[in-house]
């Protein structure tokens, strides 16, 4: 974990990179937020209530402006429509009140559309009908197109009216003033019917004969008047108003039209023509002119009792608004005063907690948390204690105690963890690279041994190569594990050699093609790190892109010090995947991080080497569609390759295999003990690229060095006769690993069975023989 960064001394204010609000600022937050809410409810309400206010005042206004002239030309319309009935009818005297009720519906017509011009599109389809009035007045005069269509458009006409009226004057916001206005329209519709009824009754005329369809539309009306009065009208009428009422359906000249509309119903004759009605008919003119004028006062006083409410409700939502801001604005400032009272004793009594935190965070705890992460121990008392403090600043300093001791503890669990895992991982290596050691050391044994059996041969070549790759996974578990590999090179490095040397630990050496090489040497000390660096990214090439595609590698000198270019043809690679790999080449994970990615440390690993040699890797796609990994090594790493400087031999345990040339008889080496030192470099001979030959069977051959006869004791003797074997590289045991993995041999199990053929291991020997003796020949040409 990281230390804990100090906050800064006490009393001065410190600059930090985010900056964080202060607790008074949220107190005043917590105040404002609440206040702004109710202020903005307070005003949105207010606008509400006025907002119905002038809607019940506009209503009103255009009730008393429009309402009564749109109610006078209902009335001339359905007088009008009676007189025209009459006429059609040829009642005696009818065209002179058919004139004078003409005259009087002009009048309200031309007052209707005075008043009704620039207003609610309500009153247009009055307006489109009005337009058709001369002519049914033409066709009623010349007897034309029936009665029936005449008295239908006048009809239409009064419907239009009462429509109108309803959607202008009863969509009112509040819902005693709907209740109140819900009467009037069914009144308004009432009449109506009646009207419709006095209509029908003048059509029949003195004949007192109606065509069917008429004496259907009689019985209709009669229907609905009756219905709209019991269900619509009379429930919803105030207690005077129904008094009233109740007058009107009391007096003879109701009971009168009662008496008509039953002997009509049930008194009827039917003719040829249609029906003839009873002779009481005779008295209905008299009785619809009396109730008929007690109901339009009636519904006139209803009208009025409606624009009154309207008034007084508009009047109580504006005193409402008034009491709601004054209410409102001494809640608020009632608010910003306990604001200020509590947020200056809160403060007061945070101040002597935050000095006693302040000093635990910035003294007490980074000092705590240093020492455990140097493995020296603490002294708790030193810690905060928890004190029991029943307020609640008091609960909030035992749970800052609480936490820090948390806190420690953690440190302290996780500083013993640490330490274990690192012995862990080490006597996990140890034990391994020890049977590793024992392994390669039995491989070279048997190598002496079966040298002369080609077959053998190239299966013990196959172990040896498995073998340095399990020894390279040995070394990155100590990596990771905090440890480092040591490099036993005592002599710089030719760039040539050192990616020879990181091909030869890779299982699928066979694929990698090395290009444009620098003439550049490489720091002893850094040989074996970046050796193992290049070998995890050609491991990961050579495992990631298909098994016949080769891998690339090239290195050349650049500005910053040694650019090395790894490049294969696998798949591709998302931006988003490329920029999570680069981080963890650039930076060390945690191991919890570890823990996950267990099966693919590679590019872990080589993050760590990156880290301690300062070099830089970088993953992208290549021009190819594949991946081109690109290291660049610092220049105090490199080092010019002299010209006389003699080639060293590869380092012992790699699996490169050496150069092989006649050579002077020389004695053979016996296997060195685990502490024997590198052999000393044989002496080279100048000689140009040999051929390389094959055996009947088809493998590769090199020419056999023959050995001086040794007279030392236990010097193993040389092989039975034979066909000849090629020349093996010397190793030098145990000389290349790490200090925690060097133990004693001790024998161990042959190995697996490898599934290649010994032809598929020769001519890939054979392949990597050729190349090795083209370098030996360019470095002979460069030498003076």
């Amino acid at each position: 974990m990281s230390p804990i960064e100090p906050e800064g001394v006490r009393g001065q204010s410190t600059a930090r990179r985010r900056r964080r609000v202060r607790l008074r600022t949220l107190l005043i937050w917590l105040a404002v937020i609440p206040t702004a809410a109710m202020g903005t409810q307070v005003a949105v309400t207010a606008e509400r209530l006025l907002s119905r206010s002038e809607h019940l005042r506009a209503d009103v206004a255009a009730a008393e402006r429009i309402g009564v002239p749109l109610y006078t030309l209902m009335v001339d319309m359905q007088a009008e429509r009676t007189m025209t009935a009459a006429v059609w009818a040829g009642t005696a005297g009818a065209e002179d009140g058919l004139r004078i009720r003409r005259e009087a519906s002009d009048q309200g017509v031309a007052e209707f559309r005075r008043l009704a011009a620039g207003t609610a599109a309500s009153f247009e389809d009055v307006n489109r009908r009005l337009d058709g009035l001369a002519a049914y007045r033409q066709r009623a005069d010349a007897r034309t197109g029936g009665a029936d269509g005449t008295l239908a458009y006048y009809t239409g006409l009064i419907d239009a009216v009462i429509q109108a009226y309803q959607r202008e004057f009863s969509h009112a916001d509040d819902a005693g003033i709907v209740q109140e206005n819900r009467p009037v329209v069914s009144m308004l519709a009432a009449t109506e019917m009646v009207a419709r009824e006095d209509t029908i009754l003048s059509l029949a005329g003195p004949s007192r004969q109606l065509n069917p369809a008429g004496f259907d539309q009689f019985v209709s009306a009669v229907g609905a008047h009756r219905h709209l009065y019991e269900t619509w009208i009379v429930p919803y009428l105030p207690e005077r108003d129904r008094r009233f009422y109740e007058r009107i359906v009391a007096s003879p000249d109701w009971q009168t039209k009662l008496r008509i509309e039953n002997a009509i119903i049930s008194g009827h004759t039917d003719v040829d023509s249609g029906v003839r009605l009873p002779a009481e008919v005779a008295g209905w003119r008299s009785a619809h002119a009396n109730f008929s004028v007690q109901m339009a006062s009636l519904n006139i006083d209803r009208a009025r009792t409606v624009l009154t409410l309207g008034e007084t409700k508009a009047a109580e939502l504006e005193t409402e608004v008034a009491w709601l801001i004054g209410g409102s604005g001494g809640g608020l400032l009632l608010v910003v005063a306990v604001v200020v009272l509590t947020t200056r004793s809160l403060l007061r009594r945070l101040h002597d907690l935050h000095e006693r935190t302040v000093t635990v965070a910035e003294e007490t705890l980074p000092d705590v948390v240093a020492r455990l992460q140097h493995g020296r121990p603490v002294d708790d008392g030193v810690l905060p204690a928890v004190r029991g403090e029943g307020d609640e600043v008091g609960r909030i300093s035992d749970a800052f105690a609480r936490a820090v001791a948390v806190s420690v503890d953690g440190h302290r669990r996780l500083a013993a963890e640490r330490h274990g895992f690192g012995l862990f991982a080490t006597g996990i290596a140890s034990r391994t690279g020890n049977l590793v050691s024992r392994q390669l050391s039995l491989t070279e044994d048997l190598q002496d041994t079966f040298g002369h059996d080609e077959a053998l041969l190239a299966q013990l070549m196959r172990s040896d190569q498995l073998t340095v790759g399990m020894r390279r996974q040995i070394e990155n578990l100590l990596i990771l594990a905090g440890g480092e590999v040591p490099d036993p090179h005592t002599e710089p490095m030719r760039i040539a050699d050192l990616l020879r040397e990181a091909a030869a630990e890779v299982e699928d050496f066979r694929r990698i093609e090395r290009q444009a090489l620098d003439e550049t040497s490489v720091e002893p000390h850094a040989i074996s790190q970046i050796s193992h660096l290049l070998a995890e990214l050609l491991d990961n090439a050579t495992r990631f892109s298909p098994p016949r595609s080769k891998v690339v590698i090239r290195a050349e000198r650049v500005t910053d010090g040694l650019s090395v270019e790894i490049e294969d043809r696998g798949p591709r690679v998302t931006p988003e995947r490329y920029e999570e790999m680069n981080g963890r080449l650039h930076q060390a994970p945690p191991y919890s991080v570890l823990a996950q990615n267990a099966h693919r440390l590679g590019l872990f690993v080589v993050g760590h080497l990156a880290d301690q040699l300062r070099a830089t890797v970088t993953l992208r796609r290549s021009v190819y569609g594949g991946t081109s990994a690109v290291v660049i090594l610092p220049a105090e790493l490199l080092v010019a390759t002299g010209a006389e400087t003699p080639r060293e031999s590869a380092p012992a345990g790699r699996a490169a295999p050496e150069p092989a040339a006649p050579e002077p008889a020389a004695p053979e080496p016996a296997a060195p003990e685990p502490s024997a030192a590198l052999p000393a470099p044989r002496p080279t001979v100048e000689r140009g690229p040999a051929p390389v030959e094959h055996t009947a069977a088809g493998l590769p051959s090199r020419p056999v060095k023959q050995p001086a006869p040794s007279s030392a004791p236990g010097a193993r003797p040389a092989p039975a006769a034979g066909p000849a074997r090629p020349a093996l590289p010397e190793r030098v045991p145990q000389t290349h690993i790490a200090e925690q993995l060097r133990a004693p041999r001790a024998p161990e199990a042959a190995p697996r069975p490898d599934a290649e053929t010994p032809e598929e291991v020769a001519d890939a020997w054979a392949d990597y023989e050729r190349g090795t003796q083209t370098v030996e020949a360019e470095l002979r040409r460069d030498r003076p």
